[in-house]
């Protein structure tokens, strides 16, 4: 067992090498993987960057004597997912470590991304302080700010990392945690919402009198990144994705998308679903003045200080319903449509700011429309009404029993 520690050694191999040393000192045996395509590396490599580009399918020497920088940083972050991938199917890996700054960072949680929840991750970035969403993505990696840029070791970068060799050293030396004694009960994922915690809480505790554990996922798009991403991991007995605003914000161009694949994972594994329609009649934005103007004359309702919610429009209703229809049609395994009459959440019912009862019947049709032979049942009730949170935990409880 071993970590590997991706670097390109070109300019970040004495960094590299002192790593090394020191998490070996600790005994945590390392190996260093150079993903360099300029200069020849410096400090101690043990797989080379042909070793590297040939996991991807290409060759170093051609990557570096065509001079495309950008095309050499892809070419390492498909070979680092590819080296990583095969240690762990091998047993043989024990966590993964990264330094760099744009490039580094792109190959070395492109590793990271690759692997299952559990195994350390730790990536020292000089982009940390920024945004990391496109590195990290809805993957569990640990993310240290480098300070200073890799240039040579001194007194900042010898304490930033040695408190990176400490992190890594310690998730992969010390126990982890372990399942008490009969705990192990089948896992149930779900999405949630400020405006539909209520349906959540309630859905869970049925959930949970029946014997499952109850992972439930914000679906700020991160959350529906992670909430996709574990769903395919295989690890979960069923879906109950009560919060699908996410896709507002995909399709009117809000801030908390979840991306293009948002509702996929679940149909994708065959996995038992019950799905509704949460937090759709609004889009995520920042504070008021973040508003682009083009929605100047757009309902909107402030959270807070730092969140201005959006209504969306019949039309915009119209294109969500379709989205959801086609993509659960397009799915397979056991999959229903729960839709609240009443209201999608806690902002849409009767006399509350975006009550809208001609949207609603839009998104509603959008979704009937397109949904296929996919079972879809109405609700005289709202979203957190809890009669409707009964009634999709049951739903999906039939669904989870008959498999």
């Amino acid at each position: 067992m071993h970590v590997l520690l991706f670097a390109t050694c070109d300019t970040k191999g004495r960094e590299a090498t002192w790593l090394k040393g020191q998490l070996e000192l600790r005994g945590v045996p390392t190996k260093v993987v150079d993903c360099g395509s300029s200069g020849p590396p410096e400090g101690e490599v043990d797989i080379s960057r042909e070793e590297l580009f040939a996991a991807a399918g290409f060759s170093a020497q051609a990557l570096m004597d065509g001079g495309e920088r950008g095309k050499a940083v892809n070419a390492a972050a498909s070979g680092a997912a590819a080296l990583a991938l095969g240690a762990a199917s091998r047993n043989e890996l024990s966590g993964v470590l990264g330094i760099g700054g744009s490039a580094g960072t792109t190959i070395g949680t492109a590793a990271m991304r690759a692997l299952p929840m559990g195994l350390p991750k730790l990536m020292v970035s000089t982009l940390a302080s920024g945004n990391m969403r496109p590195y990290v993505g809805g993957g569990d990696i640990l993310v240290m700010n480098s300070v200073v840029d890799f240039a040579g070791m001194n007194r900042v970068s010898r304490q930033v990392l040695g408190q990176a060799v400490n992190a890594m050293a310690g998730m992969v030396t010390l126990e982890r945690a372990q399942e008490p004694s009969g705990e192990q009960r089948p896992l149930v994922a779900t999405t949630m919402f400020g405006v539909t915690t209520a349906c959540v809480e309630r859905a869970a505790q049925v959930l949970d009198a029946a014997g499952y554990e109850v992972l439930v996922f914000h679906a700020t798009g991160s959350g529906g990144e992670s909430f996709e991403l574990l769903v395919r991991s295989g690890m979960l007995a069923g879906v109950l994705d009560l919060t699908t605003t996410e896709l507002a914000d995909e399709l009117v161009g809000g801030i908390l998308s979840a991306g293009p694949t948002r509702l996929t994972a679940a149909g994708e594994m065959g996995l038992p679903q019950v799905v509704s329609v949460g937090a759709t009649d609004m889009v995520n934005f920042g504070a008021r003045a973040s508003l682009p103007p083009r929605f100047a004359d757009r309902t909107v309702y402030e959270h807070n200080e730092n969140v201005t919610l959006m209504r969306t429009t019949s039309k915009e209703c119209k294109a969500i319903g379709a989205e959801i229809g086609c993509k659960l049609a397009a799915g397979k395994g056991p999959r229903r449509i729960l839709l609240p009459a009443r209201g999608v959440s806690a902002i849409d019912r009767d006399e509350a700011p975006f009550d809208d009862p001609a949207a609603r019947a839009a998104l509603f049709a959008g979704i009937e429309e397109h949904r296929g032979d996919v079972e879809c049942d109405t609700l005289d009730l709202h979203i957190n009404d809890p009669e409707f949170a009964e009634a999709a935990a049951r739903a999906l409880l039939e669904l989870m029993q008959h498999e």
